[in-house]
């Protein structure tokens, strides 16, 4: 809002001087009374003059201000109005160009999804295809590798079996050569062992008569020193039983 305006100069026109009075043989009294009078209704006539200019331009700037304020009211409440207008139709044209936009996002993304589908179902043909070529093929390929290494699986065992067949041969004939001279040589030494064994046994069954003898006669001697005690152990006890009695 623009500031109220100034209120505009008034110049007063300005009372004349007070006359001078000079007495002159010309000049009566009554003159000079109507030219005081006249000059002091001239003087309340510009006062009042005065008042009623300044009145008049506080009524008219006031007047000024309402109706300055009145339009500005008017032209922000239009202002306001119009923005809403505005706002509510952007919002309203945003909202259409919204759901077009996401109308279309939808339909490209259907279009994109039916062809990527399309697309992933051939892919997984071809390499359906492929993979059951390749198996195929590596299965044939399997085969006759396993064939070949029968094959050759067999002929190495031939060849070992045959080779087998010599080593054992060769062996056995050195293990019976072997067992040969083992058992002469183990017949010439139980022949030592037995003569050695004998002469041991004979040794060996005196100092067991020998031990026996003696262990015998240590066993005699027990059982008679233990017999001894039996007895007197018994007349101890018949004598002690006959004593109680008595008494």
């Amino acid at each position: 809002m623009g500031g109220r305006p100034p209120a505009p100069r008034v110049e007063y026109i300005p009372a004349p001087p007070p006359p001078v009075t000079v007495s002159t043989p010309t000049q009566s009294l009554r003159t000079q009374t109507e030219l005081m009078k006249v000059t002091g209704e001239q003087t309340r006539l510009n006062m009042e003059t005065g008042s009623q200019l300044d009145r008049l331009n506080e009524e008219f700037y006031t007047g000024q201000d309402l109706r300055r304020y009145r339009a500005r009211g008017a032209e922000e409440r239009l202002l306001s109005e119009t923005r809403g207008e505005q706002e509510r139709a952007t919002i309203g044209t945003t909202g259409a160009e919204t759901r077009l936009t996401r109308a279309e996002e939808g339909r490209q993304t259907r279009a994109t999804r039916a062809t990527e589908g399309q697309q992933t179902r051939l892919t997984r043909q071809t390499e359906g295809t492929e993979t059951r070529a390749t198996r195929a093929e590596e299965g044939r390929q399997t085969r006759a590798t396993r064939a070949t290494e029968g094959q050759q699986t067999r002929l190495t065992r031939e060849t070992e079996g045959a080779q087998t067949r010599r080593t054992r041969e060769t062996e056995g004939a050195q293990t019976r050569l072997t067992r040969q001279t083992e058992g002469s040589e183990t017949r010439q030494t139980q022949a030592q062992l037995l003569s050695g064994q004998e002469r041991q046994i004979g040794l060996r069954g005196r100092e067991t008569r020998a031990t026996i003898g003696k262990s015998g006669e240590e066993a005699r001697r027990t059982a008679l020193q233990q017999e001894a005690f039996r007895r007197y152990k018994e007349n101890r006890d018949f004598q002690q039983s006959r004593d109680a009695y008595k008494s």
